[in-house]
């Protein structure tokens, strides 16, 4: 015969000044699991934010990215004669070689520096990239030294405001235009014309090649020409696939997530399990009692196990708001950190989806079974005689 539910429920709220360090400690350890996953789910998002399906990124073979890989003028003049390349309005082939340059500058609070790509795009590259919109300003001007930045790097850089001039390596800039990047990797980026970046920064090739397909099947027979032609020691991919795949810095988040969550657990284990060994002290007579009443030692054991889960579930639950209301707090401000790939500020957006707050609370209730487990089977082997005569 099972204990009722509410029994358990009655034993926490009853003892709450007692459970209250307990609940504190497991929303803590959850509160810090949740947020620190939350960033590695953000900045998953903005790799799966990027790119377009239609598209394909060309890269020098054995790079693994935009910035240590090069095209040569002469490889690029082939590609946009290829068969299957998309034409435009204007019945120009939808093709941008990109340069991709690291720029040093400073930050708008608390002083440093930090690396920033600076993307030079040819005239069809804002086409390519539906996901991009200038929300401020206009376009750059070829040969005017002229740029446009994202809305987050404005909100994260000294004098990257409409109007502003900045320095980097002895070149002047003017940012004449904002653009969003729809909580993409272009949200971390600025972007001017791609042969005055050449030009400007001394760069003789080009980092890639972004080329818009006529069909899937077309994307097909490209991706297989360019790694079959023997002048283009070049690899093609789909772009979506090439963001996807540029997950590194969402790494470190989950491993000290998962590391902080280890380390902190055993201090939330050992606060379950004192305030369970506390409950069980306190109520050694109630337990006698009820085996005389006829409950087995199994369904005392269980009784104990639910009772330490329920406790984890409240602090569980508490963790989840106080992540959420971090996360209310910061939606507004873009959070930055240092990608592994091109060693440049990469912005994203702090990110709780339900099942995070899911396996925030199973982990919870994990901590409050293991917290009981110890405490519930000295419950359930007390003698039934000596548990009566106890004071």
């Amino acid at each position: 015969m099972a204990l009722p539910l509410n029994y358990n429920i009655r034993n926490v709220l009853i003892r709450w000044r007692a459970t209250l360090a307990t609940v504190i400690g497991v929303a803590l350890v959850v509160s810090v699991y949740v947020s620190l996953q939350a960033m590695a789910a953000g900045l998953e998002k903005t790799s799966a934010n990027t790119g377009d399906p239609r598209n394909i990124l060309i890269v020098r073979k054995g790079s693994t990215a935009e910035s240590s890989s090069q095209v040569t003028r002469e490889q690029f003049q082939i590609i946009p004669y290829l068969p299957g390349i998309a034409r435009s309005a204007r019945d120009q082939p939808l093709v941008s070689a990109d340069v991709i340059v690291l720029v040093t500058v400073p930050r708008r609070e608390n002083g440093g520096e930090a690396n920033v790509i600076l993307r030079g795009v040819s005239p069809a590259g804002a086409e390519l990239r539906p996901q991009v919109t200038l929300i401020a300003g206009r376009w750059f001007t070829p040969g005017k030294r002229e740029v446009v930045v994202s809305q987050r790097l404005s909100k994260r850089f000294a004098n990257f405001g409409l109007g502003d001039k900045f320095t980097s390596a002895g070149k002047t800039l003017t940012i004449v235009g904002v653009l969003e990047g729809g909580n993409s990797a272009f949200d971390s980026e600025v972007w001017l014309d791609a042969d005055e970046c050449r030009a400007l920064f001394d760069r003789e090739n080009y980092s890639s090649v972004l080329v818009r397909t006529e069909n899937p099947e077309a994307a097909k027979t490209l991706m297989a020409r360019v790694e079959a032609d023997k002048r283009l020691p070049l690899r093609a991919l789909p772009e979506v696939e090439y963001y996807a795949a540029q997950t590194k810095t969402a790494m470190p988040f989950k491993f000290l997530a998962s590391a902080l969550a280890i380390m902190m657990s055993v201090g939330a284990v050992f606060a379950a399990m004192n305030t369970m060994y506390a409950s069980v002290g306190a109520r050694t007579r109630e337990i006698g009692t009820l085996r005389v009443l006829g409950f087995r030692r199994r369904a005392i054991l269980t009784s104990f196990l639910i009772e330490g889960a329920f406790l984890s579930l409240i602090g569980g639950l508490l963790g989840c708001l106080i992540a959420a209301g971090i996360y209310i707090l910061i939606r507004d401000h873009p959070i930055g950190t240092m990608s592994f790939d091109s060693f440049s500020e990469t912005v994203f957006q702090f990110r709780i989806t339900p099942w995070l707050a899911v396996k925030g609370l199973i982990f919870s209730v994990l901590l409050g079974i293991f917290g009981s487990l110890l405490p519930a089977l000295r419950a359930a082997r007390l003698p039934v005689i000596g548990a009566l005569k106890s004071l």
